[in-house]
């Protein structure tokens, strides 16, 4: 039994002893009965009224907590309904007391989320239009009366975070196109003559309106600033660099040049001027002394011509470098010619460039082809020989494919400007081409001259012998005598005999020295070798050799050279 039915029934049992109690005093005081029935409706009555008021009262705070549901129940509705969430669901068996606190506490609840969300919406607000306004852009249109939900907030602040970062991203923008512009401002000596230009470099900062329209209009003007900056630099440049050549042409000293140097750096109005005012005074000057000026100008026409591959018919076709008539026109007509020049060798700077290094290998080339057949190539020691025949392997290689490369590049110049590419007044493979057929002419006429010459010295062998030479001593050697082999080989030739001796010699004259001996790498079985051979006839030998050493591969020429060498030692 609950302890409110237990205190009920304690409550009826205090009532009949109260009840009981009152008729005890009402009998010893005599009250009759019928005042006894009088009181004791009295005491109902009384009893009555109370538990009637007591019940009246529950009765209504039971209609208010009934009445407090149903409007939670409405507003918890609602705020559901604006705050997008899920309807609250009810504790189905819990009481009616419990029942409206749990109502009215989610109710609470979510009457603060609608607050907040409402606060934070306002504060999203404020902070949009602020940077839109910075931004000059248009209004963002939000209703404010409603609840965001939480993505539409979300959104918000991820579209206010945006704003910010392009505020920041304009801002860092245009501090660093003003600070340009300040500074070409000053160097162009330019004062802000715009509303425009003023506002960016007068006003502050923050009161800048950073849009799109704005910026690019700030680009601009900082662009336009520094094309008439270019300008001016170009204009100072050009000066600077006709001050210097009019030195030079001059022939100004340094200690006349030294008080200019201070206006030789910047481009500011001061020394642009001083730089006009300096080409004036130079310029007047060179007119003083055109004769000087037109025999340096000639100088450097000569240098171009060498340096363009100039042949004497293209030097001759500029008449004016013949006259000596110096005058203010012929003075022009240089200039003109020069700058024509310069112009012509930057243009195809890489070509000549590559001309010139093809002369520079083709004279290396010769050179190792002359000292090739210098007789007095094998008396050098420490490798210089092998050093030698490799740096001839390796330029053997590289010429050609310099002169493939060359030939690609002038086949694909000439194409883009519809010419030839000449080098000393002709087509420059025209001219490769002739070289080596030069070169191959005066190998054909060197060898002529050389198998003459050992006919000659043959035929006089044979008619008057062969006079005796002493060969060079080293030191711990002792030169063999070959007398027996040289009157033996003289005495064949001179009888007409031909013994298998004399036979062999004949037919390689070339290997036959001077005192008998043979010369090409090895010698006969029958015969030892001699140590007593000339330089003639090791270059008569090596003419030989050195055409077969061209076809071989690097090692055996290498292998080749050596034991060649090691014979002659």
């Amino acid at each position: 039994m609950r302890r409110s039915e237990v205190l009920a029934d304690e409550s009826i049992v205090c009532l009949q002893k109260a009840l009981t109690h009152l008729r005890e005093i009402w009998g010893l005081i005599g009250i009759p009965e019928e005042q006894r029935l009088q009181r004791t409706e009295v005491v109902k009555k009384h009893i009555k009224d109370l538990l009637d008021k007591m019940i009246a009262e529950e009765e209504n705070l039971r209609e208010r907590l009934l009445k407090s549901i149903s409007i939670c129940r409405k507003e918890l509705s609602t705020l559901c309904s604006e705050l997008q969430v899920k309807p609250f669901e009810e504790d189905k068996e819990i009481t009616v007391l419990q029942l409206e606190k749990d109502l009215r506490t989610q109710v609470e609840l979510m009457r603060k989320q609608k607050k907040e969300r409402k606060q934070e919406l306002k504060l999203l607000q404020e902070q949009d239009q602020e940077l839109r306004e910075i931004l000059c852009m248009p209004p963002c249109d939000v209703d404010s009366t409603s609840v965001p939900t939480l993505e539409e907030l979300n959104l918000f602040r991820q579209r206010v975070a945006t704003l910010r970062e392009t505020k920041e991203s304009r801002h860092e923008q245009f501090v660093n196109i003003k600070r340009q512009i300040i500074l070409c401002m000053e160097e162009l000596e330019h004062t802000p003559d715009t509303s425009f230009e003023r506002d960016v470099v007068c006003e502050d900062e923050s009161a800048f309106c950073l849009s799109l329209e704005n910026i690019a209009t700030l680009q601009k003007l900082l662009k336009q600033l520094e094309v008439k900056k270019s300008q001016n630099e170009a204009e100072c440049e050009g000066l600077r660099a006709q001050i210097r050549e009019l030195w030079d042409r001059l022939q100004i000293p340094e200690e006349e040049r030294e008080p200019v140097a201070a206006i030789m750096t910047g481009s500011k109005t001061k020394i642009r001027n001083a730089l006009k005012l300096e080409v004036d005074r130079l310029e007047e000057l060179k007119m003083q002394n055109i004769k000087q000026v037109i025999e340096t100008i000639r100088v450097e026409l000569a240098q171009f011509w060498d340096q363009c591959f100039y042949s004497q018919e293209q030097r001759q076709a500029f008449a004016p470098y013949y006259s000596e008539d110096y005058t203010e026109n012929l003075l022009h007509l240089h200039d003109v010619e020069v700058i024509r020049l310069r112009n012509y060798y930057e243009a195809h700077k890489e070509l000549f460039e590559g001309v010139q290094k093809w002369e520079e290998s083709w004279k290396l080339f010769l050179e190792f082809e002359r000292k090739a057949s210098d007789p007095s190539r094998f008396t050098n020691r420490g490798g210089n020989l092998l050093k030698e025949e490799k740096e001839r392997a390796k330029l053997q290689k590289t010429l050609p494919k310099l002169e493939e490369e060359l030939k690609a590049r002038i086949e694909h110049w000439e194409q883009e400007n519809s010419t030839a590419f000449v080098v000393n007044g002709q087509k420059f493979m025209e001219y490769v081409t002739e070289q080596w057929e030069l070169h191959r002419l005066e190998k054909e006429r060197a060898k002529q001259e050389r198998q003459l010459k050992n006919k000659r010295q043959t035929e006089t062998e044979m008619l008057y012998g062969s006079a005796p030479r002493t060969p060079s001593k080293r030191p711990g050697q002792t030169p063999n005598k070959c007398g027996k082999v040289r009157k033996s080989v003289v005495t064949s030739l001179c009888s007409g005999k031909k013994t298998p001796r004399a036979a062999r010699l004949r037919a390689n004259k070339e290997n036959l020295d001077l005192n008998g001996s043979i010369l090409s790498g090895g010698y006969s079985g029958s015969t030892p070798l001699q140590r007593n051979c000339s330089i003639k006839s090791v270059a008569s030998t090596y003419s030989e050799f050195s055409r077969e050493l061209s076809k071989a591969s690097r090692s055996d020429a290498t292998s080749r050279i050596l034991n060649s060498t090691n014979i002659q030692s």
